[in-house]
């Protein structure tokens, strides 16, 4: 589609064209004359898209996590079956899958902002409706409109970072993935006891976070119109459209199912998110099984989550200076491989210990998106990759959830459970070593 790198990132042909020289960042990534780096772009706009990235990745998350400390008391209301809870818990990486490979084409068409403050809108939709559900199929549904927005938001995030920070894709990556822990762990960590001060109905303790989706659709408002140009095509840019255009002709972006690399991706990230969404709908109640009261299994969850936030910060900053990303990926699997252990051992002894070590494994999303980042040269092939690397993912994650749920059903504890999350750790180590091979999927394809 000859439009497309114009549309996704004015930033996607290559260097040997007559347009201005293309230089390269600190991190390996590729910037012609006319990308949208700080120094021509109006300040406001890059401010506002910086705003617009942490109010979106705050919102990418409570949906699930608000849930899964409420589960018992959901599942108890409608009527749920272990069973049929695994699958509540196998919904948000079905969405992601579903709706997620859509993302590519809508940027295309509408604009990565316009989609994302689309997305933001769903999410806000969604939320007020899960509520007033009056069963398990409308709760599902509702949710799946919420889950829609994030999967489109999840895609584009690594998009909106290459086209506005090109320069900057280990900072501002930490800088989202800093803003989706947060937003993760607090969800986490105060909706128990925020369902129990207004009343104790878990319907208005899930229904509060609408208002936090509320204002993350209004900093993408102004950027809607930003379609086929970046907040720097003017001057000299403007002048070099014609020639980006004809040379994104003659270099396509790359047939991405040809690449090892992105199968790699895509099955390390598969594998991490199996873990985190395990983790998220699973961990409260392991721990209240266990003993622990449902305010205290809220804020271990709150906790694994909040370990994101200063690490989502530092791993990718740290990603993005290694030209092999194999050590950071084996570092945080062994630290997945000790919590699950412990948790297998002694789920309420050494609970807090198990919840910090789970929170250091779960840091390989962030490391995962900085790698998608790092493993393109170009925003066309990152906003392919980013798509492709996540709708695999989240296919592959969907029957850990559910099969957690059924496991647990039918064995009557959760030895098998955790004995599955922890083997899972190994593949994951491996394909992650792959994946952080210093290498672009150009050169692959």
């Amino acid at each position: 589609m000859p439009d497309e790198p114009k549309t996704l990132d004015p930033a996607a042909r290559p260097a040997t064209t007559t347009t201005p020289a293309a230089t390269t960042t600190p991190h390996g990534a590729a910037v012609t004359g006319d990308s949208p780096v700080p120094g021509r772009a109006q300040r406001w706009t890059l401010g506002l898209v910086t705003l617009g990235l942490v109010l979106a990745a705050l919102n990418l998350r409570p949906a699930i996590t608000s849930l899964g400390a409420l589960l018992e008391e959901v599942s108890a209301d409608l009527h749920m079956s272990g069973t049929v809870a695994g699958v509540l818990t196998s919904v948000p990486p079905l969405c992601f899958a579903v709706f997620g490979i859509t993302a590519p084409r809508l940027a295309r068409r509408f604009g990565p902002a316009a989609v994302v403050c689309a997305g933001m809108a769903a999410i806000f939709a969604g939320l007020v409706l899960r509520p007033f559900a009056g069963g398990t199929v409308g709760f599902l549904a509702a949710s799946a409109l919420a889950l829609m927005g994030i999967a489109v938001s999840n895609v584009l995030m690594p998009v909106i970072v290459k086209r506005y920070f090109p320069d900057r894709i280990g900072s501002m990556t930490g800088l989202y993935s800093m803003a989706l822990a947060l937003g993760t762990s607090v969800a986490a960590a105060a909706t128990v006891p925020m369902t129990a001060a207004l009343g104790g109905d878990w319907r208005i303790g899930l229904g509060v976070w609408a208002a936090v989706a509320a204002l993350a659709v209004l900093p993408w408002i102004p950027l809607v119109r930003d379609r086929d140009r970046g907040p720097a095509r003017t001057g000299k840019a403007a002048t070099t459209k014609t020639a980006g255009a004809a040379a994104a002709t003659e270099a396509p972006a790359p047939r991405i199912t040809r690449s090892r690399t992105a199968w790699a991706l895509g099955c390390y990230f598969g594998l991490q998110a199996t873990g985190a969404y395990i983790t998220m709908g699973w961990m409260p109640q392991i721990f209240r099984d266990a003993g622990v009261p449902a305010s205290t299994a809220g804020v271990l969850l709150a906790v694994t989550m909040v370990m994101g936030v200063p690490l989502a910060f530092v791993i990718p900053r740290l990603a993005t200076r290694m030209k092999n990303q194999g050590p950071i990926v084996v570092a945080l699997g062994l630290c997945g491989l000790a919590g699950y252990t412990g948790l297998f051992l002694a789920p309420s002894a050494g609970a807090w210990f198990w919840a910090v070590l789970l929170g250091v494994s779960n840091c390989s999303f962030p490391l995962a998106l900085t790698m998608i980042g790092m493993r393109s040269r170009t925003g066309a092939g990152v906003v392919r990759l980013s798509a492709f690397a996540q709708s695999v993912g989240y296919l592959i994650s969907i029957p850990g959830p559910l099969l957690v749920g059924v496991l647990y059903q039918h064995s009557g504890g959760w030895g098998l459970p955790i004995a599955l999350m922890g083997g899972l750790m190994v593949p994951q180590m491996i394909i992650g070593i792959l994946a952080g091979r210093d290498r672009t999927v150009e050169d692959e394809c």
